[in-house]
């Protein structure tokens, strides 16, 4: 981690906002992707429920016309690459390196300009409000919508993306790379937790992914900025061309959100019902082919478009398939569950309740499969009700379960349980209120993306079933924020394993010091602690000798190098060439420090590595 095999002995070490700004720490990285995207998260649920006001009542005049597509455009876009994505990657950083036994990520540089990139990009995207207007062309932002018919909006959406996105593409490849580069002596890939698997595919299919819609928000770009004409037919252009593209993206994405969901629940669920994780093998094997066949099916949401039966008939029999390896996930939790002692706290709460509420989503998923019915279906709220209970139903609740699980690893404090019960059962009674309706209402034929409806015709008492239900999801939402202020107030007091749970992670203190362990520990079997524990050892065997620990230098170039493209964004939105070149100044100069100067990092001693583990123990 020490450039050029130097090793500062009295490192510069930063206090208050300052580490924030420059900190490369895995776990500090965690909390500000969690704080990030909790504030988007906010964001994204107070464009819902507006939408959700709006709709309350037939012949509503609240949010209309321009302002309705903004919000619908704005909800989507935020919540799927704002809000879900950085929370993912808040317990991926928190929870992985621990997991496999690495005192960092690979690229802890790379690591903190993945973060700021990301967070650039979603305040670019969302200062949209306040300059002119967000961009309205839906989330999907479907070209000639997107291309010809819609405001600056659509520039903030493809530039801010732009940014965001290569944040994302640098963090899949630091989990990549640390995960098969910096696993324990021991921790075969087959002796990996659940979450860690699911955090190495998700990887891979960010690796592969994100290139698509890179490459789509390009040509969009060039397009808007520089007058091309890849998406407009009457030039020799082709709109379904970007259908393509973002959908090569957008279904590998849905399961970049909901598999570490998956991996979360694998890891609760033998937890708290005290067994071993029923069919490890088949677990791992069903995620590889969730991820490979992810790939395989972008076109289920092009049905409708024209691509003929043979294709359609393909891609629904590809998207069918999926079904497989997921209901085998479904099993092997039941069966994982059945005839355990089960302790239902908050996390396992929310990982019970994932399972029937992903089962009706999986359902409505192979409803939407069958071609010939989603030309009905198409286009409907049915598509919305489907999609929540995928993405909100298991992705959110799986996360909710994730912080509940982890929060004393990351924080040193656990959160309080009857708190968090009612935060459970008001979101998840709230959600199924909003979402359940949506599905007939779909069938009844109310098209999503429309910002009214006529009375008289059977929508009244389920579109308003469906906004109580938004507000008691946000009333639940509140209650969670509550609970964190409440525990942030209380001192550190954690213990290491509060949950007597299995894994590497809660091996060393909570919260986790900066070097992690102390000594890198020797794998001996899956459900690596577990294994010490059946063998009447209180603590991992070591794997080397206790000694010194380097550590790299925190930089405050990640975030300028941010800051340089963010200034760049504006330049080229409003074809403003100093601002570019303000940008590509910062950035090209933080490359070059980056490059030339020597990163001698930091040592801690081992005495002050005693230290800290004698206090941890005592």
């Amino acid at each position: 981690m020490a450039g050029h095999g130097h090793v500062a002995h009295s490192p510069k070490r930063h206090t208050g906002l300052m580490d924030w700004l420059t900190t490369v720490d895995h776990k500090k990285i965690g909390i500000l992707y969690l704080v990030a995207g909790g504030f988007f998260f906010l964001l994204g649920g107070l464009e819902a429920i507006l939408i959700r006001i709006q709709l309350m009542y037939p012949d509503s005049k609240i949010f209309i016309g321009a302002t309705f597509n903004e919000l619908t455009t704005m909800h989507g876009t935020t919540m799927i690459f704002l809000a879900a994505m950085p929370v993912i990657f808040a317990l991926m950083n928190a929870v992985v390196p621990l997991q496999i036994g690495a005192r960092d990520v690979a690229f802890p540089f790379l690591n903190s300009l993945g973060f700021w990139l990301f967070f650039m990009g979603g305040l670019l995207l969302n200062t949209s409000w306040f300059l002119g207007g967000a961009p309205d062309a839906g989330w999907t932002a479907y070209a000639p919508l997107s291309s010809a018919f819609s405001g600056r909006g659509v520039d903030f959406y493809v530039l801010g993306l732009q940014i965001a996105g290569i944040g994302t593409w640098l963090g899949g490849i630091n989990f990549l790379v640390t995960i098969i580069n910096m696993r324990a002596p021991g921790l075969s890939f087959m002796r990996l937790p659940m979450f860690t698997w699911t955090a190495f595919i998700t990887s891979t299919l960010v690796l592969f992914a994100f290139p698509a819609i890179t490459v789509s928000l390009v040509l969009l770009m060039f397009d808007r900025l520089f007058g091309a004409n890849f998406f407009d037919a009457a030039a020799g252009g082709n709109e379904v061309i970007w259908e393509h593209l973002f959908w090569i993206f957008g279904h590998p994405e849905v399961y970049i959100l909901i598999l570490p969901a998956f991996g979360v629940i694998s890891e609760v669920m033998p937890t708290f019902s005290k067994k071993r994780l029923f069919g490890y093998s088949a677990m791992v094997f069903s995620t590889v082919l969730i991820g490979f066949l992810g790939f395989m099916v972008w076109a289920h949401h092009m049905f409708t478009v024209g691509l003929g039966p043979v294709a359609n008939a393909i891609f629904g029999v590809a998207t069918m398939l999926i079904a497989i390896p997921t209901g085998i996930k479904i099993f092997n939790w039941l069966f994982t569950l059945w005839g355990g002692h089960i302790r239902f706290t908050t996390a396992m709460l929310y990982a019970v309740g994932f399972i029937p509420t992903f089962v009706i989503g999986g359902m409505t998923g192979v409803m939407l499969a069958i071609p010939t019915a989603d030309y009905q279906y198409h286009d409907t709220y049915f598509v919305i009700a489907h999609f929540h209970y995928v993405i909100v139903g298991g992705m959110v609740l799986g996360l909710f379960s994730g912080l509940y699980y982890w929060w004393p690893k990351m924080f040193g404090r656990m959160l309080n349980e009857t708190l968090g019960k009612w935060n459970f059962w008001t979101f998840f009674i709230g959600f199924h209120l909003t979402f359940f309706p949506q599905h007939f209402l779909g069938l009844l034929g109310m098209p999503r993306r429309v910002f009214t409806y006529q009375a008289g015709v059977g929508l009244e008492s389920m579109n308003f079933i469906s906004t109580i239900g938004a507000f008691l999801m946000g009333v639940g939402f509140i209650i969670f924020i509550w609970n964190v202020i409440v525990t942030n107030s209380k001192k550190k007091d954690a213990p290491a394993d509060p949950w007597d749970a299995r894994t590497l992670e809660w091996t060393i203190a909570s919260p986790a010091p900066e070097y992690n362990f102390a000594q890198t520990p020797l794998v001996r079997g899956l459900d690596a602690l577990w294994t010490e524990k059946m063998a009447g050892n209180k603590k991992m065997t070591p794997a080397e000798p206790l000694g010194e620990i380097h550590m790299p230098s925190a930089s405050i170039l990640p975030f300028l190098m941010s800051v340089g493209l963010f200034i760049a964004g504006y330049g080229f939105i409003y074809h403003m060439y100093v601002l570019i070149g303000v940008g590509a100044v910062i950035v090209v100069s933080c490359m070059f420090t980056r490059s030339f100067k020597d990163d001698p990092g930091w040592h801690v001693p081992i005495d002050e590595v005693e230290r800290t583990e004698k206090e941890a123990r005592a």
